[in-house]
């Protein structure tokens, strides 16, 4: 059986990494994909101390469920985003995105 602070560590090292996308990165398609790095990563952790906690009830699998619907709202919405800024714009880097009126 694999311990639970393994599954923590792969939970916090995913986090990290998509914090570090989202901070470094300039194109806003992958700044979409590091948060989605870091739902993952809460799905993880969810689903780890579901498992180690409580495995007789459906808790942690609920909210893991719950954190996928959020991740592909956000991600529809986010796409559309930005599809239309780059139609505007011509140009999907973040930086360019900071006035709110066209």
């Amino acid at each position: 059986m694999i311990p639970l602070w393994m599954f923590l560590v792969v939970g916090a090292a995913l986090f990290a990494i998509g914090v570090f996308g989202v901070l470094a990165r300039r194109n806003a398609i992958a700044i979409l994909m590091s948060i989605e790095l870091m739902l993952n990563a809460v799905n993880i952790n969810l689903v780890a101390f579901w498992r180690y906690l409580t495995p007789e009830t459906m808790s942690g699998q609920a909210f893991a469920i719950f954190v996928f619907v959020v991740a592909v709202a956000e991600a529809a919405v986010g796409l559309a985003l930005i599809v239309a800024i780059y139609r505007r714009r011509q140009s999907v880097v973040a930086e360019d995105m900071n006035v709110l009126k066209w």
